[in-house]
């Protein structure tokens, strides 16, 4: 007597039929998410992927649009060779560096401090720390307009606080000479960034162990040993990980340098990203400015490269 046989049905074993309809229905899902997708990415196409694919064409190219205004002929990387001999372009260089120096110091040592102070959860602690997000949300066109403002000579309330508190400063042009120009444009971005430094930092003080700091005062140590020893040490990742990002946020200064000086006087607040400006829409040399942008290209890739990574490492 040989054994009933488990019924198969046209689906498959027993008890393993698919469900009808499950790949048509699988298919028109596919088809709703790129039916959805496809403008999105059409868009991105169109504004992103195609102007960095025409820029970087152009940038072998030598196109001024103020002798034509289709590309020029080939020149190979002349205009990446060009870079490196324009003195308009190191001396940009150099005033990106100092000007990130000056910002990012600057940035961490207040910010630092202003955590320092409110770190203690106090009414008035709690009150200040709710308001320091304010001036990071201001627009950098509206911080620029309200400097130059306030460092007017004649009117500027702060050039008129400096004048009273240093009298030979009394209506010092701010704005008007090499140095105090970088200043004053870094400040008013330091006005911003200092306080959200705080935060962050305010965040990370409090997640360092109370035990570790009642160990140090138990064995007589200060509040500045205790600062150097142990607090500074562990706030390294998060100063490290903000440095970075403020290191980014500083290239790409440009609407406070436009507004408050004009990349002036002379070009001693000239940056990078203000000298591709320039050349440009001022100069109309678009071969030679499509070259410069992806030099700062890859300088804002590498330095963003070690920001990622710092971010995936955890450190």
């Amino acid at each position: 007597m040989t054994a009933p046989q488990p019924s198969v049905s046209e689906h498959g074993p027993a008890g393993l039929t698919q469900q009808p309809g499950r790949k048509p229905r699988q298919r028109r899902s596919g088809s709703l998410r790129w039916a959805l997708l496809g403008p999105a990415l059409a868009i991105i196409g169109l504004t992103v992927i195609y102007p960095l694919i025409a820029s970087f064409i152009s940038s072998f190219r030598q196109w001024r649009l103020i002798d034509s205004p289709d590309p020029g002929p080939f020149v190979g990387v002349a205009n990446y060779a060009r870079a490196f001999t324009d003195a308009g372009f190191l001396n940009s260089l150099a005033v990106s560096a100092l000007y990130i120096f000056v910002s990012v110091s600057l940035t961490l040592v207040l910010g630092l401090g202003i955590a320092l102070i409110l770190q203690k959860p106090t009414p008035l602690n709690v009150l200040t720390r709710t308001m320091l997000i304010f001036p990071f949300a201001v627009a950098p066109v509206l911080k620029g307009f309200s400097w130059r403002f306030m460092l007017n000579p004649e009117f500027g309330v702060y050039a008129k606080m400096l004048g009273a508190i240093f009298p030979p400063l009394r209506g010092y042009v701010w704005l008007g000479h090499d140095f105090s120009a970088l200043l004053a444009i870094a400040f008013s971005e330091i006005w911003g960034w200092a306080p959200l430094f705080a935060l962050m930092f305010i965040g990370a003080i409090g997640s360092i162990p109370a035990e570790s700091t009642e160990a140090a005062r138990m064995d007589g140590a200060t509040s500045f040993q205790i600062f150097r020893k142990i607090t500074l040490p562990l706030l390294a990742p998060v100063i490290y990980i903000v440095a970075l990002l403020k290191i980014i946020s500083a290239f790409k200064m440009f609407d406070q340098i436009a507004i408050m000086t004009g990349g002036g006087p002379g070009d001693s607040t000239q940056t990078l990203y203000y000298f591709v400006y320039q050349v440009a829409f001022r100069n109309l040399d678009m071969g030679y400015a499509s070259a410069l942008s992806y030099i700062l290209v890859v300088i804002m890739a590498i330095i963003s490269t070690f920001y990622v990574r710092t971010l995936l490492k955890g450190d």
